[in-house]
Protein backbone atom coordinates (compact mmCIF):
# COMPACT_ATOMS: atom_id res chain seq x y z
CA UNK A 1 0.00 0.00 0.00
CA UNK A 2 2.26 2.61 1.37
CA UNK A 3 6.19 2.05 1.23
CA UNK A 4 7.58 3.97 4.14
CA UNK A 5 11.40 3.65 4.17
CA UNK A 6 13.59 2.39 7.04
CA UNK A 7 15.17 5.92 7.53
CA UNK A 8 11.57 7.31 7.32
CA UNK A 9 10.26 4.96 9.93
CA UNK A 10 12.83 6.04 12.55
CA UNK A 11 12.41 9.75 11.93
CA UNK A 12 8.05 9.23 12.85
CA UNK A 13 8.99 7.30 15.81
CA UNK A 14 10.78 9.76 17.45
CA UNK A 15 8.76 12.70 16.34
CA UNK A 16 5.70 10.51 18.03
CA UNK A 17 7.88 9.57 21.23
CA UNK A 18 6.49 12.74 22.99
CA UNK A 19 3.22 12.91 21.99
CA UNK A 20 0.11 11.37 23.72
CA UNK A 21 0.17 7.73 24.04
CA UNK A 22 -1.36 5.78 21.33
CA UNK A 23 -0.53 9.00 18.27
CA UNK A 24 -0.28 7.75 14.71
CA UNK A 25 0.57 9.21 11.84
CA UNK A 26 -2.25 10.28 8.92
CA UNK A 27 -1.11 10.01 5.63
CA UNK A 28 -3.68 11.56 3.39
CA UNK A 29 -4.71 13.69 -0.31
CA UNK A 30 -6.48 16.68 -0.03
CA UNK A 31 -8.73 17.35 -3.46
CA UNK A 32 -7.96 13.83 -4.38
CA UNK A 33 -8.41 12.61 -8.08
CA UNK A 34 -8.09 16.39 -9.09
CA UNK A 35 -5.24 18.23 -10.80
CA UNK A 36 -4.97 20.23 -7.51
CA UNK A 37 -4.25 17.10 -5.42
CA UNK A 38 -2.07 17.77 -2.58
CA UNK A 39 -0.79 14.65 0.09
CA UNK A 40 0.25 15.70 3.51
CA UNK A 41 1.01 13.81 7.35
CA UNK A 42 0.16 15.05 10.23
CA UNK A 43 -0.60 13.32 13.83
CA UNK A 44 -3.34 11.59 14.27
CA UNK A 45 -4.03 11.52 18.39
CA UNK A 46 -6.03 8.19 19.09
CA UNK A 47 -9.66 10.39 19.17
CA UNK A 48 -8.94 11.38 15.53
CA UNK A 49 -9.07 7.46 14.28
CA UNK A 50 -11.99 7.05 12.12
CA UNK A 51 -13.79 3.59 11.98
CA UNK A 52 -13.34 3.23 8.71
CA UNK A 53 -9.51 4.53 8.32
CA UNK A 54 -7.60 1.44 7.27
CA UNK A 55 -4.40 1.28 9.84
CA UNK A 56 -0.87 0.57 8.55
CA UNK A 57 1.44 -1.00 11.59
CA UNK A 58 4.80 -0.25 11.81
CA UNK A 59 7.76 -0.73 14.33
CA UNK A 60 6.80 1.77 16.68
CA UNK A 61 3.84 3.41 15.39
CA UNK A 62 0.78 3.07 12.84
CA UNK A 63 -0.12 5.23 9.77
CA UNK A 64 -3.64 5.86 9.53
CA UNK A 65 -5.10 6.48 5.83
CA UNK A 66 -8.90 7.61 5.39
CA UNK A 67 -11.03 5.66 3.10
CA UNK A 68 -11.69 8.61 0.54
CA UNK A 69 -7.44 9.13 0.19
CA UNK A 70 -6.98 5.20 0.08
CA UNK A 71 -6.87 4.14 -3.30
CA UNK A 72 -5.04 7.40 -4.28
CA UNK A 73 -2.31 6.61 -2.22
CA UNK A 74 -1.63 3.24 -3.81
CA UNK A 75 2.32 2.71 -4.58
CA UNK A 76 2.85 5.95 -2.54
CA UNK A 77 6.59 6.31 -0.87
CA UNK A 78 7.46 8.22 2.20
CA UNK A 79 11.49 9.01 2.62
CA UNK A 80 13.84 11.06 4.29
CA UNK A 81 16.59 12.79 2.35
CA UNK A 82 19.40 14.43 3.83
CA UNK A 83 20.35 17.36 1.31
CA UNK A 84 22.99 20.03 1.87
CA UNK A 85 20.08 22.14 3.29
CA UNK A 86 19.37 19.58 5.90
CA UNK A 87 16.83 16.53 5.89
CA UNK A 88 13.56 16.49 3.79
CA UNK A 89 10.46 14.02 4.30
CA UNK A 90 9.52 13.17 0.73
CA UNK A 91 6.06 12.08 0.08
CA UNK A 92 5.39 10.53 -3.83
CA UNK A 93 2.02 9.44 -4.59
CA UNK A 94 1.39 8.87 -7.85
CA UNK A 95 -2.21 7.93 -8.19
CA UNK A 96 -2.51 10.81 -6.02
CA UNK A 97 -3.70 13.22 -9.07
CA UNK A 98 -6.02 10.06 -10.69
CA UNK A 99 -6.74 7.19 -8.92
CA UNK A 100 -4.97 3.79 -10.83
CA UNK A 101 -6.94 1.99 -13.47
CA UNK A 102 -7.34 -1.32 -13.71
CA UNK A 103 -4.91 -3.60 -16.31
CA UNK A 104 -8.41 -4.70 -18.02
CA UNK A 105 -9.77 -0.88 -18.39
CA UNK A 106 -10.95 0.17 -21.76
CA UNK A 107 -7.98 1.62 -23.96
CA UNK A 108 -9.22 5.49 -23.00
CA UNK A 109 -9.02 5.20 -19.51
CA UNK A 110 -5.77 3.79 -19.41
CA UNK A 111 -4.09 6.38 -21.84
CA UNK A 112 -5.95 8.87 -19.62
CA UNK A 113 -3.77 7.55 -16.50
CA UNK A 114 -0.53 7.27 -18.48
CA UNK A 115 -1.18 11.10 -19.62
CA UNK A 116 -2.10 12.31 -16.08
CA UNK A 117 0.61 10.21 -13.92
CA UNK A 118 3.77 10.38 -16.98
CA UNK A 119 3.20 12.69 -19.53
CA UNK A 120 1.48 15.75 -17.89
CA UNK A 121 4.03 16.21 -14.86
CA UNK A 122 6.58 16.29 -17.16
CA UNK A 123 5.43 19.13 -19.40
CA UNK A 124 4.45 20.97 -16.13
CA UNK A 125 8.41 22.06 -15.98
CA UNK A 126 6.95 24.14 -19.21
CA UNK A 127 3.59 25.03 -17.65
CA UNK A 128 1.94 22.57 -20.04
CA UNK A 129 0.07 19.96 -20.25
CA UNK A 130 -1.97 18.02 -22.95
CA UNK A 131 -5.84 16.63 -22.43
CA UNK A 132 -7.28 13.80 -24.28
CA UNK A 133 -9.80 14.49 -26.69
CA UNK A 134 -10.75 10.95 -27.37
CA UNK A 135 -9.40 7.57 -28.93
CA UNK A 136 -10.63 6.95 -32.51
CA UNK A 137 -11.84 3.81 -33.93
CA UNK A 138 -8.42 3.77 -35.84
CA UNK A 139 -7.11 3.95 -32.14
CA UNK A 140 -5.85 7.29 -32.52
CA UNK A 141 -5.31 9.44 -29.49
CA UNK A 142 -5.99 12.56 -30.12
CA UNK A 143 -4.82 15.33 -27.69
CA UNK A 144 -5.35 18.90 -27.12
CA UNK A 145 -2.27 20.74 -25.73
CA UNK A 146 -2.78 23.60 -22.98
CA UNK A 147 -0.85 26.12 -20.95
CA UNK A 148 2.62 26.98 -22.22
CA UNK A 149 2.10 24.11 -24.78
CA UNK A 150 -0.03 26.18 -27.05
CA UNK A 151 1.74 27.99 -29.33
CA UNK A 152 5.07 26.28 -28.36
CA UNK A 153 8.07 26.06 -31.09
CA UNK A 154 8.72 22.91 -30.23
CA UNK A 155 5.35 21.65 -29.67
CA UNK A 156 5.97 19.02 -32.78
CA UNK A 157 9.29 17.61 -31.47
CA UNK A 158 7.48 17.34 -27.87
CA UNK A 159 4.31 15.68 -29.53
CA UNK A 160 6.46 13.26 -31.98
CA UNK A 161 9.81 13.33 -29.53
CA UNK A 162 7.89 12.42 -26.56
CA UNK A 163 4.53 12.13 -26.04
CA UNK A 164 3.66 9.59 -29.06
CA UNK A 165 6.71 8.31 -28.41
CA UNK A 166 5.99 7.07 -24.76
CA UNK A 167 2.48 6.62 -25.54
CA UNK A 168 2.80 4.05 -28.17
CA UNK A 169 5.47 2.38 -26.33
CA UNK A 170 3.03 2.13 -23.39
CA UNK A 171 0.15 0.90 -25.27
CA UNK A 172 2.34 -1.38 -28.06
CA UNK A 173 -0.28 -3.08 -30.37
CA UNK A 174 -3.35 -1.63 -29.23
CA UNK A 175 -2.41 2.27 -30.20
CA UNK A 176 -1.24 3.54 -33.68
CA UNK A 177 -0.55 7.06 -33.16
CA UNK A 178 -1.30 10.49 -31.16
CA UNK A 179 -2.82 13.43 -33.12
CA UNK A 180 -2.68 17.23 -31.77
CA UNK A 181 -5.44 18.99 -32.52
CA UNK A 182 -4.71 22.10 -31.03
CA UNK A 183 -4.88 25.47 -32.65
CA UNK A 184 -1.67 26.82 -31.33
CA UNK A 185 -1.27 30.54 -30.61
CA UNK A 186 1.90 31.74 -29.82
CA UNK A 187 2.33 34.62 -26.51
CA UNK A 188 3.49 35.13 -23.38
CA UNK A 189 2.33 32.04 -22.07
CA UNK A 190 4.72 30.08 -23.88
CA UNK A 191 7.40 28.63 -22.51
CA UNK A 192 9.97 28.89 -25.78
CA UNK A 193 8.99 31.25 -28.39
Amino acid sequence: MIEITPVAQGHFKKLLEPQKEGTGIRVFVINPGTPKAECGVSYCPPEAVEGSDLRLNYDGFDALIDDVSLPFLEEAFIDLVEEETGTQLTLKAPNAKMRRVKDDAPLIERVEYVIQVQVNPQLASHGGFIKLIEITDDNVAIIEFGGGCNGCSQVDLTLKEGIEKELLEEFSGELNAVRDITEHQSGDHSFYK
